[in-house]
């Protein structure tokens, strides 16, 4: 018998950033986000940039040479206590922008330091 072919779930989602940037991208995703940076494989790391993952959640910052943000690609990150998570970030220095257009959610988009648009949701109870 054969297994099933199909996708099963989003690995990962990578973002650009420019070089020299991994401090400030350490600063906001592990400080700010509250995410774990996770080690690169050697052959990777080379290349610069960092991982960082929370639960199941990953993200892959890669270092762009001629970097330019993305103004609407933008991973969607599910949060649980929405407001106190962005309190959290305010905390931290990151602007918050709420936005009411999506039925049956709470959710806001902040930019990283690298002008990387990420937007946070939670279903309405």
């Amino acid at each position: 018998m054969t297994a099933p072919v199909g996708l099963v779930a989003v690995d990962h989602v990578q973002l650009a950033a420019p070089p020299g940037s991994e401090d400030a991208l350490r600063t906001f995703y592990a400080d700010a986000l509250g995410m774990t940076e996770i080690p690169k494989p050697p052959v990777l790391a080379a290349r610069g940039g960092c991982w960082f993952a929370a639960g199941p959640v990953q993200l892959h910052l890669g270092i762009e040479e001629d970097f330019r943000a993305a103004k609407k690609a933008h991973p969607g990150l599910r949060v649980t206590g929405i407001e106190a998570y962005a309190a959290r970030l305010e905390s931290h220095g990151v602007h918050v922008t709420w936005d009411d257009n999506l039925p049956g959610h709470r959710r806001f988009y902040a930019h990283d330091p690298v002008g990387n648009r990420l937007e946070f949701l939670e279903p309405d109870a």
